[in-house]
């Protein structure tokens, strides 16, 4: 098994433990970049340009910022990407 579907696996297995009741986003690169987009945050090409933004993500929610999309990191990630949308859909609907 790869290191994405370790860290995907422990995510998910994380998050039933501590309540959260969506599923686990995976961390790849690309789902990440995504979720950064819903609320307006463009992350440049390169890795380190992923792991600036997953560190001052981190840094702004008071949690370690290490850089990495840890279990916690991501659905935190998706929980406010996910806001970010529906948002959008109700300032769309106005």
């Amino acid at each position: 098994m790869t290191a994405r579907g370790v860290l995907t696996m422990v995510g998910t297995a994380v998050g039933g433990l501590i309540g959260w009741s969506e599923t686990a986003p995976t961390a790849d690169p690309e789902s990440l970049r995504g979720l950064f987009a819903d609320f307006g945050v463009r992350v440049g090409p390169d890795e380190a340009d992923l792991e600036e933004a997953i560190r001052a993500f981190q840094l702004r929610l008071g949690l370690q910022p290490d850089g990495e999309a840890g279990p916690e990191t991501v659905h935190l990630l998706a929980r406010y990407a996910a806001e970010a949308r529906e948002l959008t859909r109700f300032r769309d609907a106005a």
